[in-house]
């Protein structure tokens, strides 16, 4: 079993998600399927924020040696996941969700690398799951993009 920050955003996701509907259904006359989706990546975006600034030496160590301010970038990527979170909350959610995705597609690369050097981004050193990390991270990314796709940009 690979135990890695990856699954707390899942779950975090499904919780939520599963939360919202029950609240939806009880606020309105349905449940509202596609708030409830955007409420739970907000939920997501919120938690990965964080670690973005909890374990910011961990995330410097997933990036590849020729990336520049990467302390920097940490930070920054950290407030994007903020104002996405926002974002998709309002009526621009379709917008944010294609930049969204694209945001998505841009950080697995950093995410392979820092599985290949086996970076623990909670503890910051080389001692996370490695490579079998990306068994989990890549369809994981798939998912998230997936989500947005489906609860922001489709609909």
């Amino acid at each position: 079993m690979i135990k890695t920050p990856a699954m707390k955003p899942l779950i975090v996701l499904m919780i939520v998600f599963a939360l919202s509907c029950g609240i939806t259904a009880i606020a309105f006359p349905h449940i509202d399927y596609l708030l409830s989706g955007r409420i739970a990546m907000t939920a997501m975006l919120l938690l990965t924020a964080i670690g973005h600034f909890k374990f910011n030496d961990g995330m410097v160590m997933m990036m590849p040696p020729f990336i520049p301010a990467k302390k920097f970038l940490v930070m920054f990527t950290g407030f994007i996941e903020i104002a996405a979170a926002v974002a998709i909350l309002t009526p621009l959610y379709q917008l944010c969700g294609k930049l969204l995705i694209l945001f998505f597609v841009l950080i697995l690369p950093s995410n392979i690398y820092g599985a290949i050097k086996h970076v623990d981004l909670e503890k910051a050193n080389y001692q996370g799951d490695g490579l079998k990390y990306l068994w989990f991270r890549i369809p994981l990314q798939v998912l998230f993009i997936a989500w947005v796709w489906y609860f922001c940009v489709l609909n």
